[in-house]
């Protein structure tokens, strides 16, 4: 059948159109997926992750909230490099700033010497004031570099007190770096010994205040030991160091090990520091500690480059020969070794006696100088020297002269008494053989400095003894009131001087600063104790008002503490208002009675809740007095 003409250019027209419009359909879709693509793209590239591309057509939209307005901006620019800028619409949101939280606030404080730098943020203006002020009494003059930035945002809980502890450690800390944030306080500071470091880092660690977490690296630099000195005794009561001294840590722990070998027991101290004569510092000590160990009695004595071996009198003479023989072979070059057989100590003859020189120390560092001393001149030598040591008043002389003692006697009395400056108490004797000094001491480097000062002073005298024993100081606990007589204290003070206000008001009188810092110095041993702050009034006014105004000014004078650089967390403001009278309403004085603040003790019921501490009353406690009848029959003026 043959269709018309007509027919078949309206079907030719009907599947033109079709096609037309799938063609254009497809052509939309491409276009739009290749601009959704590329925006995307350039989105993903600047790390604008927060906001989205949307396309209908040749539109293309961008919606989320970006974090500031400048980023919002450049995400705008990014999307407009790839696609035409007229065909975006900008459906972006920015955060608001009010709903953003507070940052975190930070002090770095560099101190070196007078000059003070100062970089961070601070909460307010006034806090950064505060704070140059502070320091600026502390520079005394010197530069202070200021680059500290402030935010008005509320301080965070415990930024207060972690910056008055950072500002009252510079003032101890001449050569320093403390960082300090709310929660976390960072010590970083140079020492001038190791006992000021232990000293420091106990003052940091006792006052540093609860809930903060406190970071010390208090370094104190080594000590310059002259002569460098080691000393090594093995004898009938066992293997031990006089004194011990190590250039570094690895030298220190290979010294230790060859004690060890040759039987030391327990903890072993060895001093590390500046003044070693050589790098192979520990190789001659191990040498010379293994020798006195294989000779069962000797003393091996190092100062700096030279070394001393005395043996015990029972020591075989081909031991030792071939022990010495083995040290001296191998020892550094730089090393001198002295070797000797110690000699039976001489019987005292009936006519001279003992010859020795003895110094004794007695408590409250008295001196007492017996024995032998050459002439008149070495006498008043000695003499005046103890007493340049411990003082005129405390040395007592009964030396006798004897011009036939050794050579060298008057250097090693001098070095004798110089050795028992060291000691708390002890005694010092000086023999033709041998010096001997025994005692106690509270400073656990004495044996060290006795070590030294002999071996430098005597140089390699056979016979040096050392029996000296460390006994700590048993440091006094600091006593500190207990919450009773917190309390008890404070009402006393409040009790020679009240704390006033202004008429009507929450405002403390000036009158009431003295009273305020009394109190403020008794709560600074109180810190734990749970202590109620309590506001009172007369029956002056409405009962809702007067009960507002005791609570107000129950917390002014909680806040006159805080301003103190008091801890207020065991403090609690409660106001009872009129509620709780001690005297007479009806009279001027009464009611002056009855406007007051009291400290109360509080303690923790069964329930949980904290509640005052039962009191009882003693015979002059004023007790509470009913309220007249006619007390509230009119509106009377407010309370004062």
């Amino acid at each position: 059948m043959n269709l018309p003409p007509k027919a078949i250019g309206a079907a030719a027209f009907a599947v033109a159109a079709c096609v037309s419009i799938l063609a254009a359909i497809w052509a939309a879709h491409a276009i739009e997926n290749r601009s959704l693509r590329a925006v995307q793209g350039a989105l993903g590239a600047g790390g604008y992750a927060w906001a989205e591309a949307t396309v209908d057509g040749l539109q293309v939209t961008l919606t989320g909230t970006a974090p500031t307005e400048s980023m919002r901006f450049r995400a705008l620019s990014a999307a407009g490099a790839v696609v035409d800028a007229r065909r975006i619409t900008d459906a972006m949101d920015v955060v608001d700033p009010s709903a953003l939280g507070a940052p975190e606030f930070t002090l770095e404080i560099l101190r070196n010497g007078d000059g003070i730098s100062l970089i961070g943020l601070v909460p307010s203006e006034d806090a950064h004031q505060e704070i140059v002020e502070r320091l600026g009494d502390l520079a005394g003059g010197g530069q202070i570099t200021d680059m500290l930035e402030t935010s008005e945002h509320p301080e965070p809980e415990g930024w207060q007190d972690a910056v008055d502890f950072g500002l009252r450690a510079m003032e101890t800390l001449p050569r320093s770096k403390i960082s300090v944030t709310a929660t976390r306080i960072g010590v970083m500071a140079i020492s001038d010994s190791a006992a000021e470091k232990a000293r420091i880092e106990a003052d940091l660690k006792r006052r540093v205040p609860a809930g903060t977490a406190l970071n010390l690296d208090i370094s104190a630099p080594r000590p310059v030991i002259a002569p460098f000195t080691l000393r090594f005794v093995v004898d009938a009561d066992g293997a031990r160091f006089d004194a011990c001294s190590a250039n570094n840590e690895r030298a220190r722990d290979r010294i230790i090990a060859a004690a060890t070998k040759a039987g030391v027991a327990g903890k072993v101290a060895c001093t590390i520091g500046l003044g070693v004569p050589s790098p192979d510092w520990a190789d001659a000590a191990s040498m010379g500690i293994a020798a006195a160990a294989e000779l069962g009695d000797a003393v091996i004595t190092y100062s700096d480059a030279d070394v001393s071996l005395v043996a015990g009198s029972g020591v075989s003479p081909d031991l030792f020969d071939k022990v010495v023989g083995e040290l001296e072979s191998n020892l550094p070059e730089v090393y001198s070794l002295h070797a000797a057989m110690s000699q039976q100590e001489a019987a005292a003859t009936p006519d001279k006696g003992i010859v020795e020189f003895v110094a004794i120390l007695k408590e409250e560092r008295k001196v007492e100088l017996r024995g032998r001393l050459p002439d008149e001149l070495v006498r008043e030598a000695v003499e005046s020297f103890a007493r340049s040591r411990f003082g005129s008043a405390s040395v007592y002389a009964a030396t006798r002269l004897d011009p036939g003692l050794p050579r060298g006697w008057s250097i090693r009395a001098l070095a004798a008494i110089e050795a028992l400056a060291r000691l708390d108490t002890g005694q010092v004797s000086v023999r033709a053989d041998r010096v001997r000094i025994t005692g106690t001491t509270s400073d656990p480097q004495a044996r060290d400095d006795i070590a030294r000062i002999l071996s430098d002073k005597l140089g390699e005298a056979q016979g040096i003894e050392i029996a000296v024993s460390y006994v700590p100081v048993e440091t006094p606990e600091v006593k500190l009131p207990s919450a009773e007589e917190c309390v008890e204290g404070i009402n006393a003070a409040l009790a020679q001087h009240k704390i006033e206000f202004e008429p009507g008001s929450a405002r403390i009188a000036p009158s009431a600063n003295k009273t305020l810092d009394t109190i403020a110095d008794l709560l600074r041993d109180c810190a734990d104790a749970p202590i109620e702050v309590a506001g009172h009034t007369d029956s002056q006014g409405g009962e809702d008002m007067n009960l507002n105004l005791s609570k107000a000014r129950a917390q002014s004078v909680v806040q006159a503490l805080m301003a103190r650089r008091i801890l207020t967390g065991n403090l609690t403001a409660t106001g009872y208002g009129e509620t709780m009278p001690i005297a007479s309403n009806d009279t001027e004085e009464g009611r002056e009675q009855n406007r007051r603040i009291e400290f109360r003790l509080l303690t923790i019921a069964e329930d949980g809740t904290v509640v005052p501490m039962a009191q009882a009353p003693g015979p002059d406690t004023p007790r509470p007095k009913p309220r007249p009848e006619t007390a509230g029959a009119a509106q009377e003026p407010n309370s004062e």
